[in-house]
This record gives structure tokens, sequence and C-alpha cells, in this order.
């Protein structure tokens, strides 16, 4: 059985190998003077559709051979939507051209019919911006802000711009590439920016194999009317620079609104230390009082008029409704909690630079699924405590309950991509790929757990558990569920607040997000938070004489998602010009995964805080 079950790995390892996982960017390349240096394309963006295409889905010029050919890529790269591919560029290191045609001769324009001239249109009306590479480096466009007149740096560079609901295409691309001498005949590629240009083909002048494109050019207009006839041309400009291969991407990771950040991280611990000393000087000195009355001797016959959280100590472990499901859910919430603390703390020592595309979500994947080997171990203890006869049930319900739903969302999104043709439509391999993953790797490590989980001795409880359960009395108002899940939510989404609104640029509006060293940070506070609160919002529900916290606990910790769904919506309304309905689908979907996530993060670490603060209080009580 082992040995199956490590060919099944082998089989699996084989797969994905075949999309070449690789880290770049971790050694320099050296040119020689001269040396060419391939141009790729990765895919063009929008925020406006948030659907991906790749560079040759629109009429653009062709390598001279007449044939592309794609890069393989990394799984994260894959679920990107990014498709590198080379380009007919032609730049050799540390060598000038003036003005070049990219493709087709003189005299001989590129002819685009009425529905290319629409399809570019189209695009340019979107915004969509054009992605290339160099050694590795993207391409960035530098920008004045209006309202500030600071220079700002854009991914990518504009395929075209709207005037007087006209579209205009760049044709013309001026490469600003620089290099740094590291020996005499050594040079590094550490620059890489574009300057655009709409020349229209009336207005190019032709000399031998050059162009010249006069001061201010009339824009080369896109006829959506009788088709466009043009010309794509460029330029090639190098320069040395002082900034070595290690800082070559600082202009893109430049650490903005660092005040902010720290102003957040000040916030979120003052916000701790006020938690802090609510615990302390209310809870610990309550618990310390009560512990010691209920342990008198001289109190045991007025403990008969007394109330509070002792009452309950026949009740306060009786397993809760659904179990199976509660500890699937948990299960799955261990799961999440270690990939993105194993992730983010990898991420902070730099590890997942945004130099290897794509490995921030290669590295998530693969840490999720093999951190089911832990979650179905805690998870079947969890369930074994709770009395739970039907261990392999369980195990699947852990092992697919939360990957089913991901799955089943972005396979139903999966459709309306691809009826779109857009790059950011998983390709069939790679959901097989994944299948493999789930249910040939996460699925028996799960599994694998749970027998180990099973074997072992459930969670002690200080104290036995009736037979027949107590009558709850009464609740006050604030104790409804709703109303704790709304007040339990408000400190945790004020920690992440800051730090989930930088995400959602990168997210939604190709940013790079690279600060995750506060990120970390963050991810701390959150924990902390959340675990008092947790601990906070149990004690006074069992003062209350009300015993079935185990669910409540769960949803109660998971309050701030609520918030972060409220935020979403907020977010797609104030910021994105989203207006049609695909992407907005597109939209509701993603973020609807993302608080899902959320939940499920939050809820199992205030559920493992309450449940070790209960154990711990009722252990420190005489029961008789």
């Amino acid at each position: 059985m082992f040995q199956v079950y490590l060919q099944w790995i082998l089989f699996i390892t084989i797969i994905l190998k075949s999309y070449g996982f690789y880290v770049p960017g971790v050694a320099p390349v050296e040119f020689k003077k001269g040396q060419k240096i391939e141009v790729k394309a990765v895919k063009m963006t929008s925020i406006h559709t948030q659907l991906p295409y790749e560079y040759y889905s629109l009429p653009l010029c062709l390598p001279k051979n007449g044939t592309f050919v794609y890069k393989s890529e990394n799984l994260g790269e894959v679920l990107r939507g990014d498709r590198i591919v080379n380009t007919p560029y032609e730049v050799h290191m540390a060598e000038n051209i003036k003005c070049k045609l990219l493709c087709h001769r003189k005299n001989v324009p590129i002819n685009w019919s009425v529905e290319d001239s629409e399809k570019v249109a189209s695009r340019i009306e979107h915004e969509y911006f054009v992605h290339l590479l160099v050694d590795n480096l993207p391409v960035a466009t530098k920008v004045i802000n209006v309202e500030t007149l600071e220079r700002t740096i854009e991914q990518g560079y504009r395929l075209g711009y709207m005037s007087e609901g006209k579209a205009y295409i760049n044709n013309h691309l001026k490469l600003l590439l620089k290099y740094h001498k590291h020996s005499q005949d050594s040079y590094r590629v550490v620059g890489f920016e574009v300057e655009t240009h709409s020349v229209s083909k009336d207005e190019l002048i032709f000399t031998d194999d050059t162009c010249q494109i006069p001061v201010k050019p009339k824009p080369q207009l896109v006829n959506e009317d009788t088709g466009t006839k043009l010309y794509f041309t460029y330029s090639v400009e190098w320069g040395e620079s002082d900034i070595s291969w290690a800082s070559r991407w600082d202009i893109y990771l430049g650490m903005k609104d660092v005040q902010i950040h720290w102003f957040s991280i000040i916030n979120s611990v003052v916000v701790l230390f006020f938690l802090s000393a609510i615990l302390t000087m209310i809870m610990v000195r309550t618990l310390r009082r009560d512990i010691a009355r209920y342990n008198s001797v001289e109190g045991i016959d007025d403990m008969m008029e007394e109330t509070g959280w002792k009452l309950v100590h026949g009740d306060v472990f009786r397993p809760p409704p659904k179990r199976m499901l509660f500890a699937a859910v948990v299960g799955s919430g261990i799961q999440v909690f270690l990939m993105a603390l194993i992730t983010i703390f990898i991420a902070m020592l730099g590890m997942l630079s945004p130099a290897s595309r794509g490995a921030l979500m290669t590295a998530a994947i693969f840490l999720y699924v093999f951190m089911g080997l832990i979650a179905g171990y805690f998870s079947a203890r969890l369930y074994n405590t709770m009395k739970g006869k039907q261990w392999k049930q369980a195990a699947f319900l852990t092992a697919t309950l939360y990957p089913a739903i991901v799955f089943g969302t972005c396979f139903f999104l999966n459709f309306f991509i691809m009826g779109k043709h857009s790059s950011g439509a998983v390709p069939f391999s790679t959901m097989m790929a994944l299948l493999c993953l789930w249910f040939c790797i996460s699925l028996p490590l799960v599994y694998l757990g749970y027998y180990f989980g099973c074997r072992k001795q459930p969670f002690q409880h200080p104290v036995r558990t009736n037979f027949i359960p107590r009558k709850i009395p009464e609740q006050v108002w604030y104790m409804n569920v709703l109303i704790c899940v709304l007040m339990a939510g408000i400190l945790p989404f004020g920690a992440v607040y800051i730090e989930l609104f930088f995400i959602y640029n990168a997210l939604w509006e190709n940013q790079f997000y690279y600060l995750f060293g506060f990120l970390f940070l963050v991810f701390c506070i959150l924990v902390v938070s959340v675990s008092q609160i947790s601990i906070c919002m149990v004690y006074f529900q069992l003062c209350g004489e009300d015993y079935h916290w185990w669910w409540k606990s769960f949803f109660v910790s998971g309050g701030s998602a609520v918030y972060i769904l409220i935020y979403s919506i907020f977010y797609f309304f104030k910021k994105l010009e989203i207006t049609e309905f695909i992407p907005t689908l597109l939209y509701i979907g993603y973020t609807g995964l993302m608080v899902l996530t959320f939940w499920l993060l939050t809820g199992t670490i205030g559920f493992f805080a309450a449940y070790t603060f209960i154990r711990k209080i009722y252990a420190a009580v005489k029961i008789d």
C-alpha cells in the first residue's frame, strides 16, 4: 500500500515537472557587448475587465520566422494567466537603435480588417496594458501624477488611448534600457522602461532600414469603419547605471506609504494592549476570585444560590451538534492557518520574490496540500474527543469540504473566462494536475493524519459530562450570536484593514505587493487579537450559563470576515471601475472565496484559544 502511494506521488511530480517549475531571477545573467537579448511578452491586463489576454490575441507583429514559442511556466504563472512568449523586437546589449520597423517592409504596412480594428479599439477603450520582459525584468512606464505632479511607475505600457471617442494605438515604442558593468566585458541588465508614441503611417519617413519620426507626429487612428493600415516601429536606447543587479527591482518594489503601515502596526499594538489590559484586570482578577470562592469550603453552602461558569461544568464539554462537520471545518481552518503562516514567513525572508514569477501561488498551493497531514491529525483528535465514531467519513469531509468549494467556484467561473478567450482561463491539463494534487496527495495525507490521530488519546477534559443536559436560562440580548459576531469582528478587522487595502490593490489593480514583513506582523497581531476576543466572549457566555460555545466560538471569532465582506463591497463600488457582468461575477466569486478562507482561519484560531482557556479554568476548580 505504501509503495503504491509513493508511486502516485512520483507520478504527480512528473506531471508537475512538465510545467517547468523553477526559481528565476536568483542568479544574474552576464551579457557581452552586442549579444542578443530576448524581449518576451507576458500578457495584456486591464483593471476594468480583470480578464488577461495573451500577447498574440491581437494581430500584432510576429517573429521573423512567423512562429512564436511559449515558455514553460510554473503552476502559479498558469493560474495568473501569464503566457510568456517571444516577440520580434531585436535588442543587443549596449547597442542603440534610432528607429526600426518591427515587421513588414516600408510601403507595405500592416492591414487590419474591420473586425481586427474593432477588437483592438475595444482593448484600448478598456485601457489594456501590455507587459514585456527583458532578462526577467518587467517593463515600466513613468507617468506624472496630475494631482501631486510626482513621477510614478506603471507596470507595462498602455496599448493606446482614447480621444474624442476614437481609439489611437501606441505603435512606436522607445525601449529605455540600463546596464551595469560587472567587469570589462560583462554587462547586466538593471533597468527596463518604455516611452510610447502613436505615429500615423503617413508621418513616417523611411531611409533604407531605418525610419524617422517627426517631433509632433499625427497619431495613428484605429479605424473601425474601413479597417486600419499602420506600421509598428521601435527604437532602443541604452544607458549605463550605478544600480546593482541586486537592486534592479527596487523601482517596482519601492516601499511606498511606509508611515501608513507603521501607523497601522502601532495602532494594532495599542489595541492589543487594550485587550490585554481587559483580560488582565477584569478576567484574570475575576477568575481568581471565582476560583478562590468555588474552591473555598465556606462557600460550598452558598453555591446553591450562586450563578456563574462553574455551574455548567457538567455540560461545558458536551459535544456540539454536527460534530463531524465541526471537525471538518476546524481541520480545514488548521490547513489554511499553517499554509498562511509558513507562506508569509518564507515570503518575509525574501524567498518568494516577485522576480520568481508565480512562486507565491505555487508555494501556497503545495503547502496547503502537504499540511493535510497535520490538519487530519488534529481534526481526528478533536473528532475523537467529541466521541465521533465514523472517522473515515469525517476524514473524507475534512479533505474535501473547503477544496470542493474552492474548486467548484473556480470551475464555474472558468467557463465564463473561457467564453471570453482570456488567458486567465485555466487549461484542462492544469485542472487535471490540481485534481491529482487534491485526490492523490492531499486526500491520502488527511486520511493518514486521521489514522494516527484516532490512535492517540482524545484531548483530556478536567471535568466529566452529565448524562442529562442542563437547562439554559434566558440570555441577555447582547449575547445574541449576530450581535456577538458584529462586536467581536471590529478590532481584528481594524488590525488588518491597512494591509487589506494594499493587498486588494495588488490583486485587482495589477500592482506588486512585497511588504511581507509588515504582513507577518499584522498576521501575528491578528492571531493574538482574535484569541483574546474569543476568550472574552466565551467567558461572558459561560457566565450566563450557556454551554453551547463550540460553534459560537467559531462564528464569533470569524466575525471580522463579515467586515471584510462589507469592505469588499465598498472597494468594488468606490475603487474599481468594473461595469460588465463577467468581471463583476469574477470579483464576487474570488472575494467570496477570500472571505470564506479568512472566516475559516480566524474561526479556527478563536476556537482553539477558547478551548484551551476553558480547559485551564475548569482544571483550576474543585469539582465534587
